[in-house]
């Protein structure tokens, strides 16, 4: 049998540090160092990975010429001849209801009599909009094209080939090995859809930077039927869209606007309700539309409840989260003859500002009065409607812009956007404002920011 030698000499020497060891640290301190360095270690890798800063944002503003009425938006139709008399009162209503002003604006094919919806008039009113968001966000911070690591574009409605990331690629001549993605038919909440894509793959890539743009092509989606259901959408989207630029290098972490704190995605679509709340289709007579069903305030209230049952947890504190779990209880354990409320958290007691989708008014007065909010805390989703109509997936950006023309946002506060899509989806995101912000620093509401808040005229009124 082979011997084992043991080198009495080392071993004295690590018998004699110990003791030096623990001549220093009582007992049980010396037990710790280990567990000690091992929590360290995963300390410092597990803070190193995860944050996303949005560096910052630029929304299209559309040049004053493009701008609709509702009385221009009537004639406009009825010189056309493509509808009926009682399809054009029908979507003059829905505009005089809706809370849009004057100001918003419809791309110049839609201006055209008749109003032209081919492929090259949409491609024309995308590079319209997503060229120039791009140009002024990448200039604004002196970014290299070439620097931009990972691309995400949204559009429902437009879906070309090449795809919309291959379009700002041969633009601005983005590198070959750019990872780029195009989302379409993901409705009004892709931005957030978007955004959520952008860092998972910034959690995969370090020392990124992300390049999210969102909008809604309005050209193509023109409904010329007389379903109801379908006009809807021709008297609510107006041209818009955004730019995001997102990072997760430390280094940006000194000039970035925001960090984002959580973003949680609901999607409903189980359920043929909430399915075909929000349906793109042909009609009867083969026009193809948008179609907004009636069900569409109850559908995105609960998809809402199920996404701050979610998001709560995260966000709120303590006292909130036990009276709502208490009412919870209480309505499981009560008889069902008796009707226990369900309690409604108070978020305004962490989170400073929200943004809710600026879908139309019913969808902004649902939210309202479901989260219990007042009228200064809807105020940037009213104005935005009423400004720039509903610009589907890019609304919450024009919001937080509105937000910070007004000079409200401080540093360590918290803004919620709240997103709703076809699907039927609802998505949150919350920011954490890490900077001091200027509020003189120019973007789409720059012009205009002192004529807000308006008056707008409540429904009865009309």
């Amino acid at each position: 049998m082979p011997t084992i030698m043991v080198d009495a000499t080392q071993n004295t020497c690590l018998t004699d540090s110990t003791k030096v060891i623990d001549s220093y640290l009582p007992f049980p301190y010396s037990q710790l160092l280990l567990p000690l360095a091992l929590f360290l270690i995963v300390y410092f890798f597990s803070s190193k990975s995860h944050s996303v800063y949005l560096i910052d944002f630029s929304c299209y503003l559309p040049p004053a010429h493009l701008r609709v009425s509702t009385a221009k938006f009537i004639e406009h139709f009825e010189i056309c001849g493509i509808h009926e008399r009682e399809a054009i009162d029908f979507q003059a209503k829905v505009g005089e209801r809706s809370g849009i002003g004057s100001e918003a604006c419809l791309p110049l094919s839609v201006h055209q009599i008749p109003p032209d919806k081919s492929l090259s008039r949409t491609r024309e009113e995308t590079e319209t909009i997503l060229f120039a968001v791009v140009e002024d966000l990448l200039s604004k911070h002196n970014v290299n094209p070439k620097n931009i690591d990972i691309l995400v574009t949204n559009c429902s409605i437009f879906c070309p080939t090449p795809s919309i990331a291959a379009m700002i690629i041969n633009k601005f001549g983005l590198r070959s090995n750019v990872k780029s993605v195009s989302l379409s038919g993901m409705g009004c909440s892709a931005g957030l859809v978007a955004v959520g894509l952008a860092k998972d793959l910034l959690r995969v890539h370090r020392n990124s930077l992300a390049l999210v743009l969102s909008m809604e092509a309005v050209t193509p989606s023109g409904y010329r039927g007389r379903n109801k259901s379908m006009l809807l959408a021709n008297a609510l989207f107006r041209m818009g869209g955004v730019a995001v630029l997102l990072s997760n290098k430390k280094q940006d972490k000194l000039k970035a606007k925001y960090r984002l704190r959580y973003l949680f995605r609901t999607h409903m679509g189980s359920d043929d309700q909430s399915y075909q709340s929000v349906f793109e289709q042909s009609d009867d007579a083969g026009e193809v539309g948008v179609s907004l069903s009636r069900s569409l305030i109850h559908v995105a209230g609960h998809a809402l409840k199920k996404n701050i049952t979610e998001l709560g947890p995260y966000v709120l504190p303590i006292s909130e989260q036990l009276l709502y779990g208490r009412s919870i209880i209480r309505s499981k354990i009560c008889s069902s003859t008796i009707k226990k409320e369900i309690y409604i958290p108070n978020f305004k007691k962490a989170l400073e500002h929200f943004c809710i989708h600026a879908g139309g008014r019913a969808v902004i007065d649902a939210v309202e009065e479901r989260l219990r909010l007042n009228k200064e805390d809807v105020e940037a989703s009213r104005m935005t409607l009423h400004r720039f109509g509903n610009t589907s997936s890019s609304s919450v950006w024009y919001e937080l812009s509105y937000l910070e023309a007004k000079g409200r946002i401080k540093k360590r506060d918290r803004v919620w956007q709240i997103a709703f899509g076809s699907g039927f989806k609802c998505n949150s995101a919350v920011w954490e404002c890490i900077s001091e912000l200027d509020s003189s620093t120019r973007n789409a509401w720059s012009d205009d920011i002192h004529l807000y808040p308006v008056m707008v005229p409540d429904v009865a009124d009309h």
